[in-house]
């Protein structure tokens, strides 16, 4: 299959996102249920603008959102709140159509707000719906969560060059166990996911994603639906984004060498004394040009030194 730039895939996405098309498509109809303590949390979502969710309708595949997903607000205090991680700013059941969210934590990364981790979520579960309910491996479902939930910021962008630079080359078995882990590894475990999720979109085009979960629905394997999008079986899907970021991993250690940005300290500093010669050199024609103007002219006496 032919590679999509990415600059084009960017301008496609762009357009598949912002179009009347899907615009005009049903977002998922929400049903919040809250106790009384959480009324104000409750008005924050009633208010919400449900809108832009039909543009992940549209980017898992779906015809249509399917039937209304039940949102319930919990309280620290709860049982369910004690049942999971206390980083846990909610989570989804795909194929309950229900998510829980925990209004008094504050979300983490890779969620900037309370609307961030709905939004999350609800990524979750049309997912789970685009599948089928067939099994969706960790890595893709919370990858592609992450990369329709909200555009790859600096925060990002500064938290995968970490990872690449410093951390070891992950398979993606491996970095499916991050999620298992604490809430470090949960974050690098959404950085990479998220990383290989948007470049897998870059290199074989935005229907990716809806392809592959078509696939599943389908009957047929993660490992197939793979092959069916990028020509090439799941193994150099991977080997191919490790690939692709020597940019992080042999540029930016170059670039930051003791050696390079010593280089580049004797450059600026040679640069700087070729400047303060040429000024000086500029000073003293300035002087000259002026002691010939002030030599009167026949007398054969010569004026003094110019005032300062």
């Amino acid at each position: 299959m032919r590679t999509v730039r990415p600059t084009l895939v960017g301008l496609i996405v762009l357009l598949l996102l912002s179009s009347e098309q899907v615009i005009a498509q049903a977002p998922p109809a929400l049903v919040i249920e809250a106790p009384p303590e959480l009324a104000v949390a409750r008005a924050r979502l009633d208010s919400y603008d449900l809108r832009p969710l039909s543009a992940i309708v549209r980017l898992v595949g779906l015809d249509a959102p399917g039937p209304p997903i039940k949102v319930v607000l919990a309280a620290e205090g709860s049982e369910v709140a004690r049942r999971v991680t206390p980083w846990t700013a909610g989570f989804a059941i795909g194929e309950a159509g229900l998510i829980v969210l925990f209004p008094s934590r504050s979300p983490a990364y890779p969620h900037d707000t309370f609307e961030d981790v709905l939004r999350h979520e609800v990524a979750h579960i049309l997912i789970s719906r685009a599948a089928g309910g067939q099994p969706v491996p960790r890595w893709f479902h919370e990858g592609l969560a992450v990369a329709v939930e909200r555009p790859w910021g600096m925060a990002d962008r500064s938290r995968l060059a970490a990872e690449l630079l410093f951390g070891p080359r992950l398979s993606i078995h491996e970095i499916n166990a991050l999620f298992s882990g604490g809430e470090g590894t949960q974050s690098r475990g959404y950085s990479l996911a998220a990383a290989m999720v948007r470049d897998l979109i870059n290199a074989y085009g935005p229907l990716a994603p809806a392809t592959i979960l078509r696939a599943l629905a389908d009957g047929r394997s993660f490992d197939a639906a793979i092959a069916d999008v990028a020509a090439r079986s799941i193994a150099t899907v991977e080997a191919d984004f490790w690939n692709r970021q020597r940019t992080w991993t042999v540029w930016i250690p170059i670039a930051t060498s003791t050696s390079v940005v010593w280089i580049g300290v004797m450059g600026l500093a040679a640069l700087a004394v070729r400047r303060r010669r040429q000024r000086s050199d500029a000073i003293r024609r300035g002087w000259a040009s002026q002691d010939v103007r002030e030599i009167e002219p026949g007398s054969g006496d010569q004026a003094g030194p110019p005032s300062t």
